[in-house]
């Protein structure tokens, strides 16, 4: 028995969020192309417009992004990674404590995504971000 493991260009869909959306054309189409329309994060469907809306509101809070991959498993139809999001955080962002504003902070998000990945495409999502820590940063604990 043959095990097929994902095929996914991850630096281009890693791009979709560090880069920003509103620069581009056709945004939802740019996210389309590597996600299903819609997909579920955490259980929860959501539309090439919701992720647009998400990496936007990410982009307003956080700049000079930098993903740093730290972990890439694949597995038969599955890919994890394990990641490190460098920002700097200038805009609002709505927390589970609260919406905080702008602190200047030099932040380190860790993070773990576990993707199904189907004919080329993300079918499911699993986030899991070390929020107390980001709390820890943000000066909220």
């Amino acid at each position: 028995m043959e095990i097929a493991y994902p095929s996914m260009d991850l630096d281009a869909v890693l791009s979709l969020w560090d880069q920003p959306v509103d620069g581009r054309a056709d945004p939802a189409a740019d996210f389309r192309r590597f996600y299903a329309d819609p997909v579920p994060v955490n259980g929860t469907p959501m539309t090439a417009d919701d992720l647009v809306a998400r990496a936007r509101a990410l982009q307003v809070a956080f700049a000079d992004r930098r993903t740093e991959l730290v972990h890439r498993v694949e597995a038969a139809g599955r890919l994890v990674i394990g990641f490190y999001m460098h920002v700097r955080h200038v805009g609002p962002y709505v927390t589970p404590l609260g919406r905080v504003e702008a602190t200047g902070r030099q932040l380190k998000i860790r993070v773990n995504d576990i993707l199904t990945v189907e004919n080329g495409k993300i079918t499911d999502i699993w986030v899991m971000s070390d929020d107390v820590d980001l709390m820890r940063q943000l000066g909220l604990l």
